[in-house]
């Protein structure tokens, strides 16, 4: 994992394994999809992220066959292959998710709730504290520490003594173990409070035409997300570098950071700003390998500064980055988008591999002989 591709490509060829590049067009639209038949199966639908969301299934029977039924209809129309965790919390159907792929014979699907509590610390105890949601390789070693190395542990540990060494995030989690459903995805998965974008290039690039058109592009999907967690920014950086693999003299790296002077989450205003850095720190005569740029100061959309004489603007900038999004949404990314990013981007990064467009692209579809 993480090794270079081209460290192990004559061994992949010498035993026949196929390597694909990244498709995120594809990625995105079979996720699109997979939410949109999960939809069906529910009237309350949570996306939590790109493969995964929760089902408020209330009032439904049978449950195991419930989430077989949506494991084949997923199969069927999609082919993809997905795994149910069904449970009385939010924490205990992500647990129940991990069993469903870890243990075959479940086929799939695990239905906590239809274990005695005794049945489900058996499952408890062979799990390790860090793959309960939230807690991870961060919260994991701590909690090692005070000696809970299981699920099981911190399932019976104290909630308000934990709640005192960790926080009441803490304690709800040890509760949604116990069945006391008492955490809503924003505590666990809190807004960023900094959003980066950065590829390397597929060739290296020298012009700062090439350079602005990448500092464009990383801009706009960093604004993106800022306005899907409904954030503004007060702050844009802008960084480039050549590759750390050149000599001393050829090799060069820099960041401006620039201040706006009212916090936006405008594409249009990030983008001027950023390429107003770049230009800053550009230097000719540089092969550089990789650009990015990191949105900071990041504030709740209800919450951030007024700009008494722009109110107006602004109003307009939100209503038109909305209009945008929603295209981009239905019609794919980079339907629309400024002008600065380029056309052809012949410094994108390199995908020999990449897989078809089976989905979004009339000249790609899957065909069956």
């Amino acid at each position: 994992m993480g090794q270079p591709w081209f460290q192990f490509k004559d061994l992949a060829q010498k035993h026949g394994i196929i390597a694909y590049s990244s498709n995120y067009t594809l990625y995105d639209d079979m996720s699109k999809r997979v939410m949109n038949v999960l939809s069906t199966f529910s009237p309350n639908q949570k996306v939590y992220s790109i493969d995964e969301c929760f089902l408020d299934l209330t009032g439904f029977r049978n449950l195991l066959d419930y989430g077989q039924n949506i494991r084949q209809t997923i199969k069927k129309f999609l082919g993809l292959p997905v795994s149910v965790g069904i449970g009385s919390t939010k924490t205990l159907s992500k647990l129940a998710n991990h069993i469903a792929k870890k243990y075959p014979q479940l086929d799939g699907v695990c239905n906590l709730s239809d274990m005695t509590p005794f049945q489900q610390d058996i499952w408890f105890k062979r799990i390790e504290v860090g793959e309960i949601w939230g807690v991870g390789r961060r919260l994991a070693p701590k909690l090692n520490q005070l000696g809970i190395e299981t699920v099981y542990d911190l399932k019976h540990a104290s909630p308000t003594s934990m709640r005192s060494k960790f926080s009441v995030v803490m304690e709800k989690m040890i509760r949604e173990l116990n069945g006391t459903s008492c955490i809503e995805l924003e505590e666990v998965t809190p807004p960023k409070k900094e959003i980066v974008c950065s590829r390397s290039f597929g060739i290296k690039v020298t012009s700062l035409t090439d350079l602005e058109e990448a500092v464009s592009l990383y801009v706009s999907r960093a604004s993106e997300k800022l306005r899907r967690q409904h954030s503004y920014a007060g702050a844009v950086s802008v960084f480039i570098n050549t590759s750390r693999f050149t000599e001393p003299k050829d090799n060069y790296f820099n960041v401006k950071r620039i201040p706006l002077p009212t916090q936006t989450a405008s594409t249009i205003v990030l983008t001027k700003a950023a390429i107003w850095g770049l230009r800053k720190i550009y230097r000719r005569g540089y092969k550089y390998q990789k650009a990015g740029v990191m949105l900071s100061n990041l504030v709740d959309a209800q919450t951030r500064q007024m700009d008494l004489f722009g109110l107006s603007p602004i109003s307009n900038r939100a209503q038109l980055m909305e209009v945008i999004d929603n295209i981009n949404d239905r019609m794919g990314k980079g339907t629309i988008r400024l002008a600065s990013q380029g056309i052809k981007q012949s410094w994108s990064m390199r995908r020999e591999n990449v897989s078809q467009n089976y989905t979004t692209d009339w000249d790609e579809l899957l065909c069956i002989q």
